[in-house]
């Protein structure tokens, strides 16, 4: 990645990309700096570093640390996330919108981001209520009122809608995917932090410590390693297109093959799997169950704490699920075989139509299971190791798995670019 951005550096148009993305991650990381008013910072950082096994410890992760800030940008990416989720699903529900997305060409995309845009900022509008409330209900607040209230609330909705339009201005005039790349700055940004959590760890467990920090580091080195592989693999099935004659020219007749990433679904199957086991968690925080008065909710609640281990099998049964749903909401095999039907393809050994849709549904059905087996890995090794440390890294295959991820993209996107900017230089 370092030798494609030095190349990239070379190139003016590539230059000032990479600069206007540097410059829109440095109003990102100011922005995660100002904390909104009537807060007080280090109450709610205590309290939440309490919770940092529930669904809040999730957000301030995707965050970069401002959701235990209350920053104006605490609400970080995760309102455009959670739109983009819940749009895609709809799309598929929803016969219109389905039509609109399929058929709509460049118009219907537009169309498809502007509602994004606006479930956007309605789920900000939820989500900064929410924190509102929560921190009033835990006695955060150093103001209370209409005035102080209608502030943080609107604060929290202004910042997620810049962080929006931020990512958007990266991906149209910056390089890569922009809400990828400022996701994957503010999982940078804990890296000192975790430098400082390690420091201590090693002063508290003495020699032990080294040991454990360094099994850690191998640990997190051939994760990174499983991850760039895994990501980078990919099935091909081979695909034979018949030749056809077209007035007098001859077309088609050549092989191709149609490629199946091992991993289609990237972290969200974790995502999804870390928000929902963690929903009981954070209900049983917000209520304060006591053990002798409500044993059994309290035995419930504390099933869902990440050291049990009725916890990782409920995660990893979570992130297969998951996984099998995003495989099969965003591959359809028999429009992919009616596709092939109508360009004249076919795969070598299978008839058109129903032979060729059954056999690409079995070899999905394949890749999925492996995909999801590497995903469950990553998320539950972390847990594994935290547990074993008594270090807070249950998060941390997540993390990983977004950094990993996001910087391949974006070196693959810098590639493309500098091989399409040769191959015009060398028409021209």
């Amino acid at each position: 990645m370092i030798q494609t951005i030095k190349k990239a550096w070379g190139i003016p148009e590539l230059r000032k990309k990479i600069v206007f993305t540097a410059l829109i991650l440095l109003i990102f990381r100011i922005g995660n700096a100002i904390p909104v008013p009537w807060v007080d910072t280090k109450l709610l950082s205590d309290y939440l570093s309490s919770m940092s096994t529930t669904v809040l410890g999730l957000y301030d992760v995707m965050s970069g640390g401002a959701f235990a800030s209350a920053t104006v940008f605490a609400l970080g990416v995760q309102p455009y996330i959670n739109s983009s989720i819940i749009i895609q699903l709809l799309t598929i529900a929803i016969p219109a919108l389905e039509r609109l997305a399929r058929e709509g060409g460049e118009e219907g995309k537009k169309k498809i981001q502007s509602i994004t845009r606006y479930a956007t900022v309605a789920i900000a509008i939820l989500q900064g209520w929410g924190y509102y409330a929560l921190m009033k209900s835990a006695n955060i607040l150093t103001g209370t009122g209409f005035w102080p209230a209608l502030v943080i609330i609107v604060s929290f909705i202004a910042g997620s809608s810049f962080v929006m339009w931020m990512g958007e201005q990266i991906t149209e005039f910056g390089i890569g995917n922009g809400i990828s790349i400022i996701l994957f700055a503010g999982i940078l940004s804990r890296v000192p932090n975790m430098v400082t959590m390690g420091a201590s760890y090693i002063r508290t467990k003495g020699s032990i410590g080294y040991l454990w920090i360094a099994l850690l580091i191998v640990g997190m080195l051939a994760m990174v390693v499983l991850i760039v592989h895994v990501n980078e693999a990919e099935r091909r099935i081979p695909v034979q297109y018949a030749k056809r004659v077209v007035g007098r020219k001859q077309m088609g007749g050549q092989n191709s093959y149609l490629p199946l990433k091992l991993n289609m679904t990237g972290v969200m199957p974790i995502i999804f799997a870390s928000a929902l086991v963690s929903i009981p968690g954070t209900i049983g925080s917000f209520m304060q169950v006591d053990q002798a008065a409500h044993p059994f909710w309290y035995a419930f609640f504390r099933t869902f704490n990440y050291t049990s281990p009725l916890y990782v099998v409920i995660y990893l049964l979570l992130i297969l699920a998951f996984n099998y749903f995003y495989v099969a909401i965003q591959y359809n095999p028999v429009e992919i075989a009616n596709n092939l039907r109508r360009n004249n393809g076919s795969i070598p050994g299978f008839r058109p139509g129903k032979p060729t849709s059954d056999f690409i549904t079995r070899t999905l059905n394949k890749i999925t299971l492996i995909g999801a087996i590497f995903l469950a890995v990553v998320a539950v090794l972390p847990i594994v190791l935290g547990n074993l440390t008594g270090m807070s890294i249950q998060l941390g295959g997540t993390s990983l798995l977004i950094v990993v991820g996001v910087a391949l993209d974006t070196t693959r996107s810098l590639d493309s670019f500098m091989t399409m900017r040769s191959h015009k230089g060398f028409l021209g």
